[in-house]
């Protein structure tokens, strides 16, 4: 995999991750795209064609079409469910194995770094594979399997939906609040496959800045930069991040 790594690793900041004891990780579309996952804002296909995702992610066109909202979601399910982990996935759990302390914040909703074995991850937009009542904004574990979509509550009878968050609705504020505590700690933040244009979580990037923090920015839209408290790098996840790891703890993977 090194032959093929998509950018050179500055040597600073292979001294920077491995020397790190509190890392922050924010992560966006970009690295779970690598395991093959439409971004949110990628053109459908199929029988989604003639809908926008704004369309389809909202509190308003749930209640406008429940059953066209929840059939979207679990056509996303299905995607995310058979979608694996990437190599940039691994890498991020591997840096979590020698940090004292290390946080993943990710804006996806797919799941892929908890299966790739990262253990310390908050979800700014929830996740797919959960469903809470409408009503209640509860989780729901179990329900009645009579064919109703959506189905119902078995509390209160009111719709399920997935757990995520829809344009319009506030992040879960103590999951937040985490995020920005972890921003605010660490010594080390990286930036990967987001485009950093999404509040609040753009924010946490320049939190970390101002608290002292070495910044890493990972995407295909950034320019190359390194300094002592800078690191842009233009690249897939899934090939840089292994790429760091070996260099960082002498080839592993």
């Amino acid at each position: 995999m090194s032959e093929q790594a998509a950018v050179s690793i500055p040597q600073g900041l292979v001294e920077a991750v491995r020397g790190a004891k509190n890392v922050a990780v924010l992560t966006g579309a970009g690295i779970s795209a690598e395991s093959g996952l439409p971004t949110f804002r990628d053109p459908q296909t199929g029988l989604w064609e003639k809908f926008r995702p704004e369309d389809l992610a909202t509190p308003e066109a749930f209640q406008r079409n429940p059953k066209l909202v929840w059939e979207w979601y679990a056509h996303r399910r299905e995607l995310m469910g058979l979608a694996q982990p990437n190599p940039g996935h691994a890498a991020l759990a591997a840096i979590e194995r020698h940090a004292a302390t290390f946080t993943l914040i990710t804006q996806n909703i797919d799941g892929l770094h908890q299966r790739a074995g990262s253990r310390n991850v908050l979800e700014l937009h929830g996740n797919i594979a959960r469903t809470r009542c409408f009503e209640e904004d509860t989780l729901v574990e179990s329900w009645s399997a009579n064919g109703e979509v959506p189905p119902h509550c078995p509390r209160c009878g009111g719709l399920l939906r997935p757990d995520v968050v829809w344009f319009g609705e506030s992040l879960p504020e103590e999951t937040f609040e985490q995020a920005l505590e972890a921003a605010i700690f660490c010594d080390l933040f990286f930036s990967i496959g987001t485009s950093g244009l999404v509040e609040p979580a753009a924010s946490l990037t320049e939190v970390a800045r101002r608290a002292g923090a070495t910044i890493v920015v990972l995407n295909l839209e950034v320019e190359p930069l390194a300094s002592p408290d800078l690191y842009q790098l233009n690249g897939p996840a899934g090939q840089t991040l292994p790429e760091l790891v070996r260099q960082a703890w002498q080839g592993e993977v």
